[in-house]
């Protein structure tokens, strides 16, 4: 795989204040309390079992060459005892956890230096290989203290630097088994914490508008910068290796359209507006009308826009209605990744309100993220980089929760189900290499090293996710019986 495109910034100019939206506070102090005292104790009872091996360890990780045939090379200044340099405690007891991990790293290869050492993990002949520098101690205390969390706000804040993110995260992803070899007592304590906040900031439809309105409101200019025109903001699908983004973006449309079996007499109902791509599909290649809702202010703007400038005002009818509020029935009704953001607890409800917007013998397609059945109980209890920094509120369902809902709340019967998730890769390889084209015009529109840090995070988070399979994107199509 060809080299990423990734940003090379100074530490210095990232910008240390979070932008994402804050955890909701706690009213259950005596919770909190308990929270606090259990962190305490952890940490303490980590701290006096990595003292018995902290000779040991240190001598295991940094003089002992790699497995798998690594080698080691160290700096003239550095010693094997990572105390004697300028690394606090934790730092040093975080750092050796690091290098004994990289020590047994399978599936890929890792060349990893700091100010102490420079070393090669995993066998030289891995097909996926990365560089990976940390620049700034402070990242090992960040990875103490919020593990895979810690990971990337380090890398937000410009600790680390790699010449190739997305295979860098493909190899963390294939050796995720051994995550807990790394993972403090600290950081599992503020795992904890911040799944109580997600759990507690529920999808409410006044939370539902805050949480959309902090990634889709961005602004309608950003997000045109890597989209193609079609402004869908989802897997295209590529018929061919040497299709183009917006060709396949086009092909997609055609494919959810089909599968609908749209006819000039239906009407159509779309739950997620988005920027209108679909809507103005269907409108104009089929002749249908369509209804269609978004709580997005921006993506309101510019779909209506788009709508007026296409002279379809009588074909397409644009709300700005929470999918809750909804009323009347339709003959078909679509829905674009939006599953993802109705949260687990919302299931039940929203498929037995799509249900009732159908009408009986009336067809539902939906384009939705999935987690695999075998990572989705552990998923379900954490909260990950995309829920903390790029879609608060967000969650993806397994199948089978998909299927229990539909099952327990529905007449849809199930009539295919399509796995897409190799299109996904290639649309996230499209919009990174847009986004990093393009990276000066995302400056020009106010947006920070901070941001830009994130935004290639999150779309090489993404990209290798969907490499791996770690996470899935499909196709499912039911029809709702007519008794």
């Amino acid at each position: 795989m060809a080299r990423n495109n990734t940003f090379v910034l100074s530490p210095s100019a990232s910008t240390l204040g979070d932008s994402t939206n804050k955890s909701a506070e706690y009213s259950a102090a005596d919770m909190q309390a308990d929270m606090q005292a259990d962190m305490q104790a952890d940490m303490q009872a980590d701290m006096q079992a990595d003292r018995q091996v902290d000779m040991q360890a240190d001598m295991r990780a940094d003089t002992h060459d790699g497995t798998h045939g690594g080698t080691s090379s160290r700096t003239a200044h550095a010693t094997a005892d990572t105390r004697s340099s300028k690394l606090t405690w934790t730092q040093a007891a975080v750092r050796r956890r690091l290098l004994n991990w990289l020590n047994a790293l399978r599936a890929g290869q890792i060349n990893f230096s700091d100010a102490h050492t420079r070393r090669q993990f995993g066998p030289a002949t891995a097909a996926s290989q990365a560089n990976w520098r940390v620049s700034d101690a402070a990242f090992y205390s960040l990875l103490a203290a919020q593990g895979s969390l810690g990971l990337a706000e380090s890398y937000l804040r410009g600790h680390w630097q790699t010449d190739d993110l997305t295979s860098l995260l493909q190899i963390l992803y294939r050796n995720m088994d051994r995550r807990s070899a790394v993972t403090t007592t600290m950081a599992h304590a503020f795992q904890r914490l911040q799944y109580l906040a997600f759990r507690l900031d529920s999808n409410s439809r006044q939370a539902s508008r805050r949480h959309i309105a902090a990634h889709y409101d961005l602004s309608n200019r950003f997000f045109e910068l890597f989209l193609d025109p079609t402004l869908m903001y989802s897997a295209a699908w590529f018929e061919h290796p040497n299709m183009g983004l917006h060709e396949a973006s086009l092909a997609k449309l055609n494919r959810v359209c089909s599968k609908l079996q749209l006819q000039s007499t239906d009407r159509l109902l779309e739950i997620g507006t988005g920027w209108g791509g679909l809507a103005l599909h269907a409108a104009c290649r089929y002749g249908c009308h369509v209804t269609s809702t978004t709580i997005s202010a921006e993506q309101f703007q510019k779909a209506s826009q788009r709508v007026r400038l296409a002279g379809l005002d009588d074909n397409i009818e644009l709300l700005t209605a929470d999918y809750r509020d909804l009323s009347g029935q339709y003959d078909k009704l679509v829905a674009i990744e939006v599953v993802e953001a109705i949260g687990e607890k919302h299931l039940n409800s929203y498929f037995a309100q799509c249900n009732a917007l159908l009408k009986p013998g009336g067809r539902c397609v939906m384009q939705a993220i999935v987690m695999p059945e075998q990572r989705f109980a552990a998923y379900r209890r954490n909260v990950d980089f995309i829920q903390k920094y790029i879609f608060p509120g967000g969650f993806l369902p397994s199948i089978s929760a998909i299927q229990d809902a539909v099952g327990r709340t529905t007449q849809f019967r199930l009539e295919s189900i399509e796995d897409m998730s190799p299109h996904y890769v290639q649309t996230l390889a499209h919009w990174r290499q847009r986004f990093v084209d393009r990276v000066d015009e995302v400056r020009a529109l106010g947006f920070d090293d901070r941001f830009i840090r994130m935004w290639e995070y999150y779309l090489c988070y993404c990209e290798a996710a969907f490499r791996e399979r770690s996470v899935r994107v499909v196709q499912i199509a039911w029809d709702k019986t007519a008794i």
